[in-house]
């Protein structure tokens, strides 16, 4: 399930930043795509773990410095920091208090926060991108400190994107560059404004790109060296049994590197002709992130899970959110659903420019799971996994509790395990560890 995941994820890291050095540079976005792939292919090829870590790094600082700097600048050379957030607030784009419990609504609070709490927690605590660079630290606290780092890093990061849409909606409030045939694809938009508003600064533009191309390479080289270890440990060693040398070991995981940078290339000739690739590539992630969440929770806080009960569970989740978000965007591609887009405006657009008539639709015509916010995939896939592994794990035959290791289980589950499953460790160790909860 991670590897699909994952292999599906790969086309959007590619094809994002081609599109931003396609905007500013007029270059192929399919020769900049497959120029990515081979840089990135190269390295992790040759330094496996340790150059996608130390890389990392430098690509990580330089994408946070290119976008603090094209935000400042774009404050700096605009109307003030005050003129961006009374335009969102005009325009609409501010919506920081939207408390409808409706699941139809695109985005609200709710939707938000536990979306997002269940979609980062599963990147975050069950990613086997992440989770190999906690097991490469010498200690648990340094695991933690990293995951904490990460978790600030990240917030940040995403507030930043925040703030740049709104810079966006500032600048072109009164002339949507889309409507007005300057951009082809609102994922163009971002370039542009950097072309627009500090282009004339020199080394700007190339400091925007290598940020986006820092983006795009950390997390393609990591998803690379992931799912090749992932492959050799879980389905060569674990499932087929095989035991291959060392030689043998490296050269499955460079032709799974090489396999992985080809099928993200053939991929990204399809997304050219998505329309909102975030939400897009959210949606299908969350397919298997919530999967993944949910079998892990299920696994901590349900003793009695078992096998076939998790394999349905998980099956159940991917079968339920895959249903979600596909039929979801089918429905939107025949004209069933709405975008969900805010209206733009094209008053002082230079020329004869006017908007595209909005045909009406009437949505609640439309199947009411296609037409739930993409945020909910996710906790929906959670919910399913766990509640249907844990019945179903209960209706065939349970796991004996009695032989499970406590470190297996959740900490908030120990005070209702039996003895056995504390052997090897002492019994006041037991007895602290409940008092504390």
């Amino acid at each position: 399930m991670y590897v699909f995941g994952i292999l599906t994820y790969l086309p959007f890291i590619v094809y994002v930043p081609a599109l931003s050095l396609s905007q500013v540079s007029g270059l192929n976005t399919h020769l900049i795509g497959l120029v990515i792939i081979l840089a990135c292919v190269t390295y992790t090829f040759m330094g496996g773990l340790k150059a996608v870590v130390h890389t990392d790094v430098w690509q990580v600082a330089v994408m946070f410095l290119s976008l603090v700097a094209v935000a400042f600048l774009a404050i700096y050379y605009s109307n003030g920091l005050v003129a961006v957030f009374d335009d969102a607030e005009q325009g609409g784009r501010l919506m920081l208090a939207n408390t409808n419990p409706s699941p139809y609504v695109r985005h609200t609070v709710w939707s938000v926060l536990i979306g997002g709490f269940s979609f980062w927690t599963s990147v975050n605590a069950g990613g086997q991108h992440m989770v190999q660079r906690y097991m490469s630290l010498p200690s648990l606290k340094k695991s933690r400190q990293a995951s904490f780092i990460f978790t600030i890093g990240v917030s940040i990061f995403i507030a930043l994107c925040c703030f740049m849409g709104l810079l966006l909606f500032s600048k072109y409030k009164d002339c949507d560059p889309r409507s007005a045939g300057m951009i082809l694809n609102d994922d163009q938009l971002l370039p542009l404004f950097v072309v627009q508003s500090v282009g004339h600064i020199y080394g700007m533009p190339g400091l925007f790109i290598a940020g986006i191309f820092g983006a795009g390479l950390s997390s393609l080289s990591s998803c690379f060296n992931t799912v090749s270890m992932v492959f050799l440990e879980d389905i060569v060693r674990g499932f087929f049994k095989m035991e291959p040398s060392e030689r043998q070991s490296t050269i499955l995981i460079k032709t799974c590197i090489i396999f992985q940078g080809i099928l993200a290339f053939l991929i990204v000739f399809l997304l050219q002709h998505l329309r909102g690739i975030l939400s897009v590539c959210n949606s299908i992630s969350s397919i298997t992130a919530g999967t993944s969440f949910g079998v892990f929770t299920l696994g901590m806080l349900f003793p009695w899970a078992n096998t076939i009960g998790t394999a349905v569970g998980g099956l159940s989740s991917v079968l339920l959110a895959g249903w979600i978000s596909f039929g979801s965007q089918i429905a939107a591609a025949s004209g069933q659903l709405k975008s969900g887009m805010l209206p733009v405006s094209v008053k002082e657009c230079v020329g004869n420019v006017t908007l595209p008539e909005d045909p009406w639709v009437d949505q609640d015509q439309v199947f009411p799971l296609y037409r739930l916010s993409y945020h909910w995939v996710s906790p929906i896939g959670v919910v399913t996994a766990v509640v249907v592994g844990a019945l179903v794990s209960l209706i065939t035959k349970p796991a004996d509790i009695k032989t499970l290791h406590a470190e297996l289980i959740s900490p908030v589950i120990h005070r209702f395990l039996p003895r056995e499953c504390f052997r090897g460790r002492n019994l006041n160790e037991r007895t602290e560890e409940s008092l504390i909860q």
